[in-house]
């Protein structure tokens, strides 16, 4: 019976009479089939210590690759991949991917590359996701987005040897293609004070998120930097059926707010209608800001006054870097537009 290279001590595959392949190289250092070509073709993306695993398992094995294998692992696959956890029925009525994948496809499209995309639905099939990509050699890189807090990704990445491009706001520790969330959000809630709002409350999305933490931070610190009281914050999901819930916690308590702030337009839009549904008047008894500037805004009523991101600009600048990271090549400065704050018609002058 042979005994399994990957076995603490076990005989090498060579011992058995049969040749030992890159997939026991993998499987006995415990990486994927791309992380050993990795290093065999001096490509970057693998670290020191995973590097070393490598080594050290093909010298166990008295593994090394052929000529032709070296000439294939050449070939490239001109694809960059996007993983999008969310559950289907919630990324239908989100914005900003549609917009951001537009972004991507205009940027990579421009350079030969094209974009593979999946949807899934948990932790477990994002990384089953990532794990095939690394080991069908199906992309030569992928964009994250949706950073999470103590988000393990990056590294998880690294060890697979996938060149990864993360999008998210400036965070500090992180190197990332992003905007400043913040800027729009303090703008908001001085323009609402500006109206003699002092009740201005938050409609957050959900905690896991950074930018979701971002967005809440930045509100708090903008009604700290005017003196005025803390207001109060109810958490949602970025969906409308989660918008109106929070909305409807906010206006529920004994002092309502005059001014809520949402983390995105989605929610914001449906706040809008939980309060008319109430008899409230929007902007005369409550203002209502949102954030993204998703195309419907100009177009409901009242119209959306929002925190406007170039999402199509961001996702070009995004396949940019990462079609140098996987060229090694040094990636143009990205200079995103920064965030604009729209009036419209949502937001007037605190009810006395």
């Amino acid at each position: 019976m042979t005994t399994d290279a990957s076995s603490p001590g076990g005989t090498p595959q060579a011992a058995t009479g049969r040749r030992p392949t890159i997939g026991d190289v993998a499987e006995r250092a415990g990486v994927s089939k791309s992380a050993v070509s990795f290093v065999f073709n001096d490509r970057p993306g693998v670290s020191v210590v995973v590097r070393e695993r490598i080594l050290r398992a093909a010298g166990d094995l008295g593994w090394r690759p052929s000529a032709r294998a070296r000439a294939l692992s050449q070939s490239r696959s001109q694809t960059m991949g996007l993983v999008i956890r969310r559950a289907p029925e919630l990324l239908s009525t989100d914005p900003f991917f549609p917009q951001f994948v537009a972004g991507v496809e205009t940027g990579l499209s421009a350079r030969g590359y094209a974009l593979l995309l999946q949807v899934v639905a948990d932790d477990a099939a994002e990384a089953a996701a990532y794990e095939r990509f690394a080991r069908e050699s199906r992309v030569e890189g992928v964009f994250l987005t949706d950073m999470r807090v103590a988000d393990d990704r990056p590294e998880r990445l690294h060890e697979l040897g996938l060149a990864a491009v993360i999008v998210a706001p400036p965070v500090e520790g992180i190197t990332a293609v992003g905007m400043d969330d913040g800027v729009g959000i303090r703008r908001a809630v001085h323009h609402l004070a500006a109206l003699g709002h002092r009740r201005i409350g938050h409609v957050a999305g959900p905690s896991a998120y950074v930018h979701s933490g971002l967005r809440q931070q930045a509100w708090q610190n903008a009604l700290a930097e005017l003196g005025l009281p803390l207001g109060p914050v109810a958490a949602s999901d970025f969906t409308g059926a989660g918008g109106t819930r929070a909305t409807h916690e906010l206006l529920d308590l004994p002092e309502r707010p005059t001014a809520i702030v949402y983390a995105n337009d989605l929610m914001a839009i449906a706040g809008v209608a939980a309060a008319t549904s109430r008899g409230l008047r929007v902007p005369e008894d409550l203002s209502v800001v949102g954030f993204d500037d998703v195309p419907l805004a100009p177009f409901v009523a009242p119209s959306l006054t929002t925190v406007k991101q170039d999402v199509v600009t961001w996702g070009a600048a995004a396949a940019e870097s990462l079609v140098a990271m996987v060229e090694h090549r040094e990636a143009a400065v990205v200079n995103l537009p920064d965030v604009e704050f729209i009036v419209r018609g949502s937001t007037a002058s605190a009810p006395v």
